[in-house]
């Protein structure tokens, strides 16, 4: 069957969080991302690529794998790295942070979690 659409770029998504002005602050300062509304009950916080949409609730970490978003390369996301690591964010594999996003994968990628216990991935794409 062909579908009359393409999907483009993820807009948006959402997350429950315990606090949506704690989460947005955690995700400002370890990503980067600026806060761009608040309402009652939430928070969202993005950039020019995503925004990620914070309300209260009770957390589902489990239900999600992980979220994973690309940097541009190997040396931004060694940065990433001792950027985490300055921030004492729970890393994945300590001592062996960087690895194959799968195995036999030419992907790289750094895993954590966030204070809600949602785990995120920042990866290098490779291009074979």
């Amino acid at each position: 069957m062909k579908v009359p659409f393409t999907l483009g770029a993820v807009w948006h998504f959402g997350l429950a969080v315990r606090d949506p002005r704690a989460s947005a602050k955690w995700f400002m300062r370890i990503l980067g991302l600026r806060k761009e509304f608040e309402y009652e009950g939430g928070v969202g916080v993005g950039n020019e690529n995503v925004l990620i949409v914070f309300s209260k609730g009770k957390p589902s970490p489990k239900t999600i794998g992980h979220i994973s978003f690309h940097v541009s390369n190997m040396a931004a996301l060694k940065k990433a790295l001792a950027h985490l690591q300055k921030n004492k964010v729970e890393l994945e594999d300590p001592g062996d942070e960087i690895g194959p996003v799968a195995p036999g994968s030419k992907s790289m990628g750094i895993w954590f979690s966030d204070p809600d216990g949602y785990r995120w991935e920042l990866a290098v794409r490779s291009k074979k």
